[in-house]
């Protein structure tokens, strides 16, 4: 009788499985983050002469928000504080959160920091971050001999 002779492929890992669902998982809960660590939401694009940051800080006051700028990036941080007239135990629902917020941008180029403005208004913070001039693209000049 000829009996089949059985080939052991050591290739295969016997927790495959169990990394592809370590994986699948995280890519599952990649996207979620607590409501703090998405405070204050930011929009940021071009303009003509560098960038504009949009940041959502609705019932913050503007005297405990800080913007600062060290090379290319920009940072928005700030305290929004609770509502002392209602006693925390009289509350139904409470989702706004409180506390100390940060949130700090890098920039793909660096930002002259002397003219950054910033301005609030209806709860929306707007920072105007003007690009070096030593960072613009130039036009060279091509000479043919």
């Amino acid at each position: 009788m000829v009996y089949p002779i059985a080939r052991l492929d050591w290739s295969l890992d016997p927790f495959n499985g169990l990394h592809r669902l370590h994986r699948d998982m995280n890519r599952l809960f990649a996207g979620f983050a607590s409501p703090a660590e998405r405070f204050p939401a930011i929009n940021l694009w071009n303009s003509e002469d560098g960038m504009v940051l949009a940041a959502e800080i609705p019932g913050v006051d503007p005297k405990d928000v800080e913007v600062s700028v060290l090379g290319n990036v920009v940072s928005v941080s700030g305290e929004r504080k609770t509502d002392s007239s209602v006693p925390a135990d009289n509350y139904h629902r409470r989702e706004r959160e409180a506390g100390k917020f940060t949130r700090s941008i890098r920039l793909p180029y660096e930002v002259e920091s002397d003219s950054v403005q910033a301005r609030y208004e209806f709860g929306t913070l707007r920072v105007t971050l003007p690009r070096k001039e030593a960072t613009k693209p130039r036009r060279i000049a091509i000479s043919a001999e």
